[in-house]
Formats: structure tokens, C-alpha cells, sequence
């Protein structure tokens, strides 16, 4: 496959027969290249006199955008800069992306995605992706039919009801797909092409919206109950229908419908839900890489299935991340029952235990025999985990006790502080390093920067689900796998843990540097599409080079001659 930036009917997508020609051209972000086409292609497509004369070349018009970009008050205004230049110009938005990812990933995706979903509708320029309502129901079909592009291979779809840990946004929350895709074109080169953002605007709960002038959704409540459930499955008909090889990611829905949609449907499509199995696989990473961290500073040894963890939150990141440590203790030698026995859970009203009455369904397997505990600290105190795992969505809950304690029980204790955006997250890095001497091993949803202490540097984990969803959904469209599965994940967790260098442990990374996820998430593509060919599950030949195949895939951002 080509990995040129200009799609064509025969490489990336099947575009326009005849390309944009004149103005245009200049108003196309799939073609535009502004300043950067040559002479030779603005005298092909008609552009000569509606550019300045000089031809500058893509590291040129790169420095003039971060020169601008940097100047920038707020990152919510480099947010709407860089949206602007998608618009305009998305070869050079994937190069300037790529390149500058550390710097940047922060501001096309969390945390600064989340302030601009709150505010969506207030910095709002130009639609991106689709948006299908609840008044659509019964047309679907008609408003998918309305999408220029037929080969598209991964979608990301919300209906906006739990945006990070911000809660009910509606279709402001379209700001996630959005931000998720960009990363699946610049962690793993999917091509921009092949990727569709969709709202489900079914309404919102959220008073603020329903009455604020500028909020671009359905000011109404939720559909609710048999509605909604009719409007799911007419939507997955009519988007596989329309799109055979698409892979769906389900974002960002409130936990009684993420549970039940993951599992009504991934038996019958391509379907994973990123908050649960993503979630899942980034954090069993980082606890096989902490272990490891431990054994090379000298420590002892431990298996994964040694290790007892307590959960704040019991929602679908925190059952997902347990089912699948379960599914790793299990391969290690517990019974699912003995692996469950590790794994532990506190909610909004206290220890998960058998007696209690109030629990959903998706938390029973975690329900046991103890007596009721009312708060964390108590937990932490009776329980003695060696690993804390946030996922709340309620900010400076590790207290400074907590942490206290998992030092005091604890050698390296690990703190996983994971919901987003920072604003949400249990402690801060400098939090965990503090309270225990300098003894944690930290990683948080979003970024903390490097917290020096006691003499020397810490450099916290990110536990971002970008290295996972990017390589996953890669290894699943080269494959053409027809199932996304549990073993997938894992073994995309495996590989992640892999990648982390003797260099990262020694500077006390349990993740590799951002600046490396395209080569992780080639390995991670690679380990999911053997899985798919493995199994029967691929759709597409095997070819001879899987590792070679998969780079030559991905989409790399540049100016190939057009004429």
C-alpha cells in the first residue's frame, strides 16, 4: 500500500475520480498543500496566482505554524489553531502531529480535549465527521450514504453521556472522537482517509446545555430504554452495511450501556469498547513493567499473580482492567476464582462485599467475602494492597494517608492514578513521590511533568491508552480480523510492557517515550494481526513479511510529486 499523503481511488481511499482543481484545491484538507506546491503542480491543477510565488518546502511552513502556535496564550487556543489547520491542510497537520507528539499530544487530545468538549459549542468552526440524532432514527442509512469516502476502516462513535471524567457533554463530546482519530493516524499511521469521527446525539441531561443558545445538540432528554437500544442497533446495521471492513470503537458511553454494548455486539463485528479493553491493557502493562522495574533495581522477583490490587472505582475502566489481570493471573496458574480473590474493589459506597444489595451486574464477579469497609483509607489499611489503581473520575482521593500507608506497607508501592483529565486525577505525581519517600511507582491518564526530589529526577508514567488503541485497531484493519478479542488485548499489553528499555528503567519509566509509539505500535499491530491470522479470524491474505507489511501500511506524512 502507498504511504503517500495524497489518497488516490487506487491507494489510500477512493476520493473524487478527478482531482480538485483551482480554488478548489486550496479548500480541500485531503490536497491542499498552500505554499508547498510546487510549480510543475500549480500549473497542472490551476493554482497559479492564487498562491504567493515562492514554493516553500513542508519543514518551512511546519516552522512558520509552530512559530505561531507557540505563541499562544492558552492551550485551549492551541487547540482551536490546530483544528483550524487540519481544515486546511492535513498532510502537514500529521507531519508537524508526528513530530512533535510529546509536545502536542497534550493538546490534541487529554487534557485539554476535555475543557474544549465543555466548550464545544462555543469554539465550534467547521464540522468534522457525521453527527446522526435521535430524530434520524428510521434514516440512518440515508445520513451514512452522505459520507464522500466508501473506504472507511475505523470509526470512533460516542453518544457523549461520560466524556472522561467530565460527565454528560452530549454532542459536545464529538471532540473526542475527533482527538482519538487523530491518534490513531499518528501513533499508528491509519490514514486520515480511512477515518470517521460519529456523535450520536440522543440528547443530554446536562441543564447547562439544554438551555445554552450555542450548544450544538439536541437540547432534550436522553432517549432512554427500548428508543435507544432500537437506535444502537439500527446505527450498527446500516454503519457495517455501509462500511464491510470498518472497525468501531465505542467511546466515552455511560457505564450501563458500555458493558452491555460490548457485549451485544462483539461477537458480531468489529467492535471494542477503548474505556474498558484499552484502558485494561495500558495499565496490565504498566504493572508487568513496574514488577520488572522492581526485579532490575534489585528487588525480589514477583509474579503478576503475587500481587493484590485495590481499585478505586468500580466502573467499566475498573472492571476492565481487573478481567483482563484475572485473564493474565490465569496463564500464571490461579483458578479464575483465585485471581478474582486479588482484585478489589471500593466504589462511591465502600468496599465491594457479597451482603451488599446495591451492586450492578458487571461488579458481582468482585463482590467478596468481607465485612463492609466505608471509605478507601480503611481499605488500603485492612486490605494491604501492593498496587492502587484509580479510576474514579474524583481528584485527591489518594490522600496523603492513603499514600502514607502504601509506603508504609509497601517497598516500591505501586500508584496508578488514572483518570482524566489531570483535573481528575487521584493524586499528582509529586503527591506520590513525596508521601513515600521517593518509593512510588507512579502513572497517571494525562501528563504530570518530571518532579525532582530528594536529589535526583522522577519521571512519571503516562498510562495513556494511546499505546494501545492506535496499534490495536492497525493490527486489526491489515488483518481484517472480524472479531476484536480479549487475547488481543492482552498480548498488545505483553508487547507494550516489552518495549520499555533498560534506558526507560533506568530512568524509572514504566512506558516507553512517547517519541517511540509509532515503533510500538507497529509491534503491537504485529501481535494482534498473528492473533487474527493464528486464529481464522483474518480476513486478508497472510503475507510472507507481517512485521515489514504492517510498516509499509502506515500512512507517513509528506509531499509526494502530485504531477
Amino acid at each position: 500500500m502507498s504511504t503517500s499523503s495524497m489518497p488516490t481511488a487506487t491507494t489510500v481511499t477512493d476520493i473524487p475520480e478527478a482531482m480538485p482543481h483551482g480554488v478548489n484545491m486550496l479548500h480541500n484538507p485531503l490536497f491542499n498543500r498552500g505554499t508547498g506546491f510546487s510549480a510543475a503542480e500549480r500549473e497542472a491543477f490551476g493554482l497559479r496566482g492564487l498562491l504567493p510565488a515562492r514554493v516553500l518546502s513542508m519543514q518551512d511552513q511546519a516552522a512558520r505554524i509552530l512559530e505561531n502556535l507557540r505563541k499562544k496564550p492558552t492551550d485551549l487556543e492551541k487547540y482551536v489553531y490546530l483544528n483550524d489547520l487540519v481544515d486546511r491542510n492535513e498532510t502537514l497537520f500529521y507531519r508537524i502531529l508526528i513530530d512533535n507528539l510529546e509536545e502536542l499530544m497534550p493538546i490534541v487530545y487529554t487534557p485539554t480535549v476535555g475543557q474544549a468538549c465543555q466548550q464545544y459549542g462555543h469554539i465550534f468552526r467547521r464540522p468534522r465527521g457525521l453527527y446522526i440524532s435521535s430524530e434520524d432514527a428510521g434514516q440512518i442509512a440515508e445520513l451514512l450514504a452522505n459520507w464522500p469516502i466508501d473506504d472507511i476502516r475505523v470509526i470512533v462513535v460516542t453518544d457523549g453521556e461520560r466524556i472522561l471524567g467530565l460527565g454528560d457533554l452530549g454532542a459536545h463530546g464529538m471532540g473526542i472522537p475527533v482527538g482519538k482519530l487523530s491518534l490513531y493516524t499518528a501513533c499508528a499511521g491509519i490514514p486520515p482517509a480511512m477515518t470517521l469521527p460519529i456523535m450520536l446525539d440522543v440528547g443530554t441531561e446536562n441543564k447547562q446545555f439544554q438551555t445554552d443558545p450555542l450548544y450544538i445538540g439536541m437540547p432534550h432528554p436522553r432517549l432512554r430504554g427500548e428508543a435507544y437500544d432500537a437506535f444502537i442497533e439500527e446505527f450498527m446495521q446500516a454503519v457495517t452495511a455501509r462500511f464491510p471492513q470498518v472497525l468501531v470503537q465505542f467511546e466515552d458511553f455511560a457505564n450501563h450501556h458500555a458493558f452491555a454494548l460490548l457485549q451485544r455486539y462483539r461477537d458480531h463485528y468489529r467492535v471494542f469498547n477503548d474505556d474498558i479493553q484499552g484502558t485494561a491493557a495500558v495499565t496490565l502493562a504498566g504493572l508487568f513493567a513496574a514488577l520488572r522495574l522492581i526485579a532490575v533495581e534489585g528487588g525480589p522477583r514477583r509474579k503478576l499473580s503475587e500481587q493484590r490490587l485495590l481499585f478505586l472505582g468500580a466502573g467499566e475502566a475498573g472492571v476492565g482492567i481487573a478481567d483482563l489481570v484475572v485473564s493474565a493471573m490465569v496463564e500464571e496458574g490461579l483458578t479464575p476464582e483465585e485471581a478474582r480473590g486479588r482484585c478489589w474493589f471500593v466504589d462511591s459506597h465502600g468496599l465491594v462485599v457479597r451482603r451488599r444489595d446495591d451492586l450492578a451486574a458487571h461488579k458481582l464477579p468482585y463482590a467478596h467475602e468481607h465485612p463492609p469497609l466505608a471509605d478507601f483509607l480503611t481499605a488500603v489499611e485492612e486490605l494491604r494492597p501492593t498496587a492502587i489503581i484509580g479510576v474514579s473520575g474524583q481528584p485527591r482521593t489518594f490522600t496523603r494517608e492513603v499514600i502514607e500507608r502504601m509506603g508504609k506497607y509497601n517497598e516500591r508501592p505501586i500508584i496508578f492514578a488514572l483518570s482524566n483529565p489531570t483535573s481528575k486525577s487521584e493524586c499528582t505525581a509529586e503527591e506520590a513521590y513525596t508521601f513515600t519517600g521517593g518509593r512510588a511507582i507512579f502513572a497517571s491518564g494525562s501528563p504530570f511533568p518530571s518532579v525532582k526530589l530528594y536529589g535526583k529526577t522522577y519521571n512519571p508514567g503516562q498510562g495513556n491508552n494511546s499505546y494501545i488503541f492506535p496499534g490495536v485497531g492497525l493490527g486489526v484493519v491489515v488483518s481484517g480480523a472480524r472479531h476484536v478479542t480479549d487475547e488481543m488485548f492482552e498480548a498488545a499489553a505483553r508487547t507494550l510492557a516489552a518495549q520499555v528499555t533498560e534506558t526507560d528503567m533506568a530512568n524509572g519509566r514504566i512506558y516507553p517515550e512517547l517519541s517511540r509509539i509509532r515503533d510500538v505500535s507497529a509491534a503491537i499491530a504485529t501481535a494482534v494481526a498473528e492473533i487474527a491470522f493464528r486464529e481464522g479470524l483474518a480476513t486478508e491474505p497472510e503475507p510472507d513479511d507481517l512485521p515489514g507489511y504492517v510498516r509499509e501500511f502506515m500512512f507517513n506524512p509528506t509531499y509526494d510529486p502530485m504531477v
